[in-house]
């Protein structure tokens, strides 16, 4: 179909002026994490970001939510390829049951079932743990990964498990050989998707840590938040950094990312 030279013109201004909208507060707050603080001089300053590290001692709170990522990153993708793959490809009894009681998990919010989660993991003494904080999110986001890994596997072509069936591959060998290798732009959205909730969650890091040894990087900007609120250089600066990983992550995987999601809207 061929496009006339206004209406080329129309789809540019548009979309010029939705990426506006969408920079403008990233804009804003690099701008402020480079204003002057009280009794600076007028200018750019960059050791905002150097104070902000060091007085909110991220460095340490960073360490501690890429280790709850990765965990619940590696776990959450290891249950849901499995369990979508045996969904997707697997006829078996109770099949339909038990999938509806994963989807079951995306409709419960964490604010229903995060106090009596704290109490069971505080009777297994596991509260102020790595486990505590994430095992919950695993289970959050497995409920969404069987949910996608199934879809998934049930979009690719049937004939590519037959023909592994005639070679004589069997179904681990089957998943890791044929369908992964298919899988991985869902794959790097899934582990885009899990990360950014990860990295963001706030309510069960907050419950399941108490003590509050195990904080994690927006905890921590919370708390900054609470010791500088007169002072929106360091705020900003702080907010910068507490997101950078999610920037970082999702631009090493977003050719991956993309590609995932536009395959994903076109499946039936």
């Amino acid at each position: 179909m061929r496009i006339s030279a206004g209406e080329r013109l129309a789809n540019h201004l548009i979309l010029l002026g939705f990426a506006v909208l969408a920079f403008a507060p990233i804009a804003s707050i690099v701008i402020t994490a480079l204003s002057p603080r009280t009794g600076q001089v007028p200018g750019p300053h960059p050791e905002n970001f150097v104070e902000a590290w060091r007085i909110g001692e991220f460095a340490r709170y960073l360490q501690t939510s890429a280790l709850v990522a990765v965990i619940v990153v590696v776990c959450a993708l290891i249950a849901s390829v499995l369990a979508g793959y045996a969904f997707g490809t697997m006829r078996f009894k109770g099949a339909t049951v038990i999938y509806y009681l994963f989807l079951f998990g995306l409709m419960v919010p964490t604010e229903a079932i995060v106090i009596p989660l704290f109490f069971d993991l505080r009777t297994l003494g596991l509260t102020d743990t790595l486990a505590a904080i994430a095992l919950p999110q695993i289970a959050q986001s497995v409920a969404f990964g069987v949910f996608w890994m199934r879809t998934q596997f049930r979009a690719l072509p049937r004939s590519l498990t037959e023909a592994a069936a005639i070679d004589g591959a069997g179904p681990l060998r089957t998943l890791w050989r044929v369908l992964l290798p298919a899988s991985l732009p869902a794959l790097a959205t899934l582990a885009v998707l899990v990360f950014m909730w990860t990295w963001n969650e706030f309510l069960i890091p907050l419950l399941m840590a108490p003590a509050g040894e195990l904080r994690t990087a927006p905890l921590s900007l919370a708390i900054f938040k609470g010791q500088y609120t007169a002072e929106n250089a360091l705020l900003a600066a702080a907010a910068i950094i507490v997101a950078a990983p999610i920037v970082i992550v999702f631009l090493v995987l977003q050719r991956h990312f993309i590609r995932g999601m536009l395959e994903g809207a076109s499946k039936e």
